[in-house]
Parts: C-alpha cells; structure tokens; sequence
C-alpha cells in the first residue's frame, strides 16, 4: 500500500475512533430517569438536526438539485425501512427488544449512512492538498464526538452498556477509512457523488429527529423545556462546528 494511502487510511480511521468519545461521558451516570431520557432525546433531537442542516448546506455547495434529490431519496429510504422495521416483531440488538430495539437500529442505520459521505469528503480532501485533507479529517473527527454523543444519548438511557454503544459509535463511522482510500485513489470519480450523498443523509437524519426521537422526548415532559433544550443543542452544535472552521 503506498504511503500516501496508508496515510488516508490512518487519519480517517481517527475520525471513526473519535466517535466512540461520545459514549465516555456516561462512565459516570449509573441511571437515568423518565424525565431525564427525554432531555437526552432533546439533546440527541438538537445535534442531529444541526448535523442534518450542516450535511445539506455542504451538498449545495458540490450541487443544489443532486443535493435536493438525495434528500428526497434519503427521505423515501428511511420511510421504507422504517415499514419495514415494524413488520417484524422479532428485531432484537444486544439485550433490547420490540420499539427500542426498532429505535436503536434507526439511529445506528441512519448515522452509519451518513459516514459513507462523510469518507468520501475525507478522501476527496486529500485529493487536492494534504495540507487541507488534514483539516478536514481534524475537523470530522472533532464533529464525529457529539455525533457519537447523540447515538449515545438515545441508546444508553435504553440500558446499553457504555463500552457496547462506544464500540456501535465506531461502527457507525467505519465507512469514513473504507469509503476515503477509494475516494482519494478516484478521487475524479468520486466528488460528482458527493451532494447526492450528504442531501440522502440529511434528509434520513431529519425524518428522524422529527417522527421519532422528538415525539418521545415529549412523552411526560414539557414541550416548553424539550423545545428549549433542543434550541440551546443547536446552537451549541453551530458554535462548535463555527469553531472548527
């Protein structure tokens, strides 16, 4: 393997491994209640949104009208596999079972999407300048820990070990090393791909927020404070990525 690739390679791997950051915080709570699961679904709500929004805007960039079908396409995908998803009674993932294991494959299905763009962005990067493609992948990396965070947010609380959901945060990040060395290599063949990628996940991240993740943080808690937290998470999320610029 040439260098140059083995390089791509090791700095995307970063990115996947900083993922597994976000599950570290509940090293140090034992148990979460009723009340607090919503205000940790109203975190997750806000993050990912931001994230959504973020992915979109980046697509307009490469292409507004590739960006807008993939958010169109991501919407029916996530549909189906949602239809699909309840037909089965069966699903189970570690020891969950029935709508949280339903809810749990959602969010690592949808996170796990989104990588496959955010790799080929790693590669593409690397493409141009070095120099620029180490800012990239810094910049994903650090984006990666809230990311994770909210993974962690809504399987933890469903009684996910923190070391389990830390190794399914790095799992959902796996595409980012396997996705950036092809994209790099054919880096030409790739980038046209790009706005249809970050419009498909954005727009599965944001049926989400909005037909699972926000209706359940609602339940027994008040929509004053879950919209006021969901508010003071995005607005943190746009600091944080105004910060990595």
């Amino acid at each position: 393997m040439p260098e140059s690739v083995l390089t791509v390679f090791l700095y995307a791997s970063i990115t996947a491994i900083a993922t597994g950051f976000g599950a570290l915080p509940f090293l140090f709570f034992k148990k979460i209640s009723q009340r607090w699961l919503g205000y940790s679904n109203a975190v997750a709500a806000g993050l990912m949104l931001t994230a959504s929004f973020t992915l979109i805007f980046e697509g307009n960039h490469y292409g507004v009208w590739k960006t807008v079908i993939g958010v169109f396409v991501g919407l029916v995908f996530i549909l189906l596999t949602h239809n699909w998803l309840d037909g089965r009674e069966d699903l189970s993932i570690s020891h969950l079972r029935g709508s949280d294991a339903r809810k749990v494959i959602l969010i690592i299905g949808v996170m796990t999407l989104h990588s496959f763009t955010e790799g080929v962005g790693v590669g593409v990067s690397f493409g141009g300048d070095e120099g620029l493609g180490i800012f990239i992948t810094a910049a994903i990396a650090l984006h990666n820990i809230p990311e994770g965070l909210a993974i962690s947010l809504v399987m933890i609380p469903r009684g996910m070990r923190v070391w389990t959901t830390a190794l399914y945060c790095i799992f959902t990040s796996l595409p980012q090393p396997l996705m950036a060395v092809p994209s790099y290599v054919f880096v030409e063949a790739f980038e046209p791909f790009l706005p249809f990628g970050l419009g498909f996940a954005g727009g599965a991240m944001i049926w989400m927020v909005f037909s699972e993740i926000i209706p359940e943080a609602n339940e027994g808690n008040s929509s004053k404070h879950i919209g006021a937290i969901i508010t003071v998470s995005i607005i943190l999320m746009v600091l944080f990525q105004e910060y990595l610029r």
